[in-house]
């Protein structure tokens, strides 16, 4: 550290401004560069938090009138097969391009491998399906992507 002190005193009047100042540039540089990083980050995990309790709200405020609608009646099945009825309502669900892969499962069932689909219109999808056609969800994976909103999933469907 002495040997820093020496060398400053040994400086002109004018370079030790052009050292001090080029000194707070760097420091000020250095500084931005960390802190409006964390500055966007932070304000974008609070718009995300933001967004997560509006939809928690939506859900609490939908759920009484949900749970007092009762079950939901099956309806008669229609002369479609599972399959075509599957795919036809998938792509009037706008899931036509997310619509990956769909192979048949056991016991008559059908699985859906949908990549990149919005998460609500699946959800969507999904309850129209059950709804209309009496097809049941039998097991689904869901994992979110590194796009907001959109999903990959795995839906195991059956008719029964």
């Amino acid at each position: 550290m002495d040997a820093l002190k020496q060398w400053y005193r040994g400086l002109a009047g004018r370079e030790r401004r052009f050292v001090v100042i080029g000194g707070c540039a760097a420091l000020a540089i250095l500084l931005l560069m960390i802190v409006l990083p964390l500055a966007r980050s932070a304000a974008a995990l609070e718009q995300r938090v933001a967004t997560k309790r509006a939809d928690l709200a939506w859900m609490r405020a939908v759920a009484p009138a949900l749970a007092s609608a009762g079950p939901v009646s099956e309806s008669p099945a229609t002369q479609e097969s599972l399959v075509v009825t599957v795919d036809r309502t998938a792509r009037e669900a706008n899931l036509g391009e997310a619509l990956a892969r769909s192979e048949p499962a056991g016991n008559g069932g059908q699985r859906v491998q949908l990549e990149k689909a919005r998460f609500d219109v699946m959800v969507a999808w999904l309850a129209r399906l059950r709804q209309q056609h009496g097809i049941r969800v039998v097991s689904a994976t869901v994992e979110r992507t590194d796009q907001p909103g959109l999903v990959t999933a795995s839906v195991e469907l059956n008719a029964r």
